[in-house]
């Protein structure tokens, strides 16, 4: 055999022992050089470590996405109520998210903002103001301030985004409405856990159909790719009314429990099941009584749109009367 042929074989041999390798994550030096004369080590293992490093960086990008959360934010005064379960509970996250998370930008999808039945909106102001859009609460609520700073350039990116996904929308400027400051305010507290990054706030429909803003997430789900996180804020279960009758008592309502542990399951589903699932919890007979309109529960759609292939987890609840604070993560944490 000439030795033009025994190099054709060798290299043969070798791009199967590359695939092999770079399948099982044997390591290339115990399996290649044995086989090879010293004039080709040099180019192949130049080439092996060259392969290996683009898959095993690629593999890394699509495993380090930021996670996308779904918060319960509770009311305008979860921010003053400190021994209240949920305020630690929110702290501990906002801390997972900036000191491991570490995003360079935040987009929020609040409960209390909603555009029209087909269409949404984007904030695209850099300095925004808070809104006070609540009722009956003592005067220092009004007072209430929360440092941020927007960014056109982010909003621009996502109104293209939801345009290439057929989703109709239009910038304004506006301020942030105590679904995202009052539990930010816990969660990244201006002086004890700083947010530090831009914020930007997408409203929902307000059509409360879970497919819509299901997709509505999946439409800005690249975003994470950028390190950004994708939060949705609202309740878990929200019943003001039924609040207002039981006068407070912190006694879960059968419903509260019960409709909580269906969103549980279906938002834990496989991710390939996990839209139907979800939608079918939004007919079940006490969805109605869990959310009498569903502009809270929505955002916990859009999340799970957002997260794409990756499993979600409910990483903590309180059945407190008419209300249910479950709090999500949909993803991994990314390792420090």
């Amino acid at each position: 055999m000439d030795s033009s042929r025994l190099n054709t074989r060798l290299l043969l041999i070798v791009s199967l022992i590359v695939a092999t390798v770079a399948l099982f994550s044997t390591p290339l030096s115990r399996v290649l050089l044995p086989l090879l004369p010293l004039s080709t080590w040099k180019p192949l293992t130049f080439v092996t470590q060259k392969y290996l490093s683009t898959h095993s960086s690629s593999n890394s990008m699509a495993t380090n996405k930021p996670p996308v959360y779904f918060f319960s934010h509770g009311g305008p005064n979860v921010q003053y109520e400190t021994d209240h379960p949920a305020y630690a509970v929110l702290q501990n996250i906002g801390r997972e998210i900036t000191t491991k998370v570490k995003p360079k930008a935040v987009v929020v999808f609040s409960a209390h903002w909603e555009a029209n039945p087909n269409s949404v909106e984007v904030n695209y102001a850099e300095k925004t103001d808070l809104i006070y859009d609540f009722y009956g609460f003592p005067p220092e609520y009004y007072e209430a301030q929360y440092p941020n700073r927007g960014s056109p350039q982010l909003a621009s990116k996502i109104l293209d985004l939801l345009t290439k996904a057929g989703i109709k929308a239009r910038g304004v400027k506006r301020g942030l409405d105590h679904g995202v400051w009052s539990g930010f305010h816990v969660a990244f507290h201006p002086e004890e856990n700083p947010l530090n990054v831009p914020l930007v706030q997408v409203s929902l429909y307000s059509n409360q159909d879970a497919d819509s803003h299901y997709r509505l997430g999946q439409a800005v789900a690249s975003l994470r790719d950028e390190n950004i996180v994708i939060i949705g804020a609202g309740m878990s279960v929200h019943n003001l009314r039924d609040l207002f009758v039981t006068r407070g008592d912190p006694r879960p309502l059968p419903y509260t429990v019960s409709f909580d542990e269906a969103l549980k399951e279906a938002a834990e589903s496989l991710p390939s099941e996990r839209q139907a699932r979800m939608r079918e919890v939004t007919k079940r007979p006490d969805a109605r009584q869990a959310h009498p309109r569903f502009d809270h529960l929505m955002p916990v759609y859009v999340a799970a749109g957002a997260a794409g292939e990756d499993v979600g987890k409910r990483t903590w609840t309180l059945h407190e009367g008419s209300m249910g604070w479950a709090q999500y993560r949909f993803g991994e944490v990314p390792a420090l």
